[in-house]
């Protein structure tokens, strides 16, 4: 009989239980409820004032185009255009905006190639300044090496006993001497029994001895003619030629086997020279 009584309540205090499960969940559902209810309460509230004031900016938006209107007509009729006019006047002013515009964008070109230009043109200077610089050293050393190269050069008494200038040996030794120019020079080859211009001269090789290195040379100047006997090379001989007499001297630098003499003939800068 113990256990039959024990049961029941056993299944009351579950259903109790079970109740008061129900019971929390229930209410926790209607606060919930409530407060979801209140946030959808203030949310269409929030909508209904946004609705509101949608409704007042369209209105104000009519009313300013309908100023703009007014003013727009009465614009145009107080400068006598018509709206077909109007319309025109402002797609000028748009097209002069945009070639305004566009002669902006190409002067803005025009000035950033200039400066390139004038980059390339200083770059270029600069360039040309370094080369410049470049070419005054040459010239510079040039002129030291000619200095050098010419005082090593000797000066002798010629065949008529006048002090005779500086005298090339070879042709080398005469390009120096012509860089000098203070005199006229003229280089010649003449064989044996031959007569030659050279100048406002002419010279005929009469005898040439290889061997020894001696020679025997005529000069023609001014219808007359000079000997020069047995004279040796590298030795100045001196004759007097022009109408206002002026110093000329030939230097022989070679004789060879072939019975031909090679050298040349210096004059003073402001003798005459030969006709072209």
């Amino acid at each position: 009989m113990s256990e039959i009584d024990d049961t029941p309540r056993t299944y009351s205090g579950a259903l109790l239980a079970a109740i008061a499960v129900a019971l929390v969940g229930a209410l926790g559902g209607l606060i919930w409820s409530y407060t979801l209810s209140g946030r959808l309460s203030i949310q269409q509230a929030d909508l209904a004032d946004a609705k509101q004031q949608n409704v007042k900016l369209e209105a104000q938006l009519r009313e300013t185009d309908a100023r703009l209107k007014v003013a727009t007509e009465e614009l145009g009729t107080s400068l006598g255009l018509t709206q077909k006019q109007m319309d025109a006047k402002a797609e000028e002013i748009i097209r002069r905006e945009d070639a305004a515009e566009a002669g902006a964008q190409q002067l803005a070109s025009a000035q950033k190639q200039t400066a390139q230009q004038v980059n390339a043109v200083s770059s270029e200077v600069s360039n040309v300044k370094t080369a410049v610089g470049g070419v005054k050293t040459d010239v510079a050393k040039t002129q030291s090496d000619l200095a050098g190269a010419i005082s090593q050069l000797q000066s002798m008494k010629g065949d008529m006993g006048q002090q005779s200038g500086l005298i090339a040996r070879n042709h080398d030794e005469l390009e120096l001497l012509k860089h000098r120019g203070d005199r006229n020079y003229y280089e010649f080859s003449i064989y044996k029994g031959q007569k030659k211009s050279v100048g406002t001269v002419s010279l005929q090789l009469k005898k040439a001895d290889g061997k020894k290195s001696r020679f025997t040379l005529v000069v023609f100047s001014d219808d007359k003619q000079y000997e020069k006997k047995d004279k040796n090379l590298n030795e100045p001989l001196q004759f007097y030629s022009g109408k206002d007499p002026m110093l000329y001297e030939i230097v022989v630098n070679t004789v060879n086997s072939k019975n031909q003499i090679s050298g040349y003939l210096a004059t003073p800068k402001n003798a005459p020279v030969p006709a072209q």
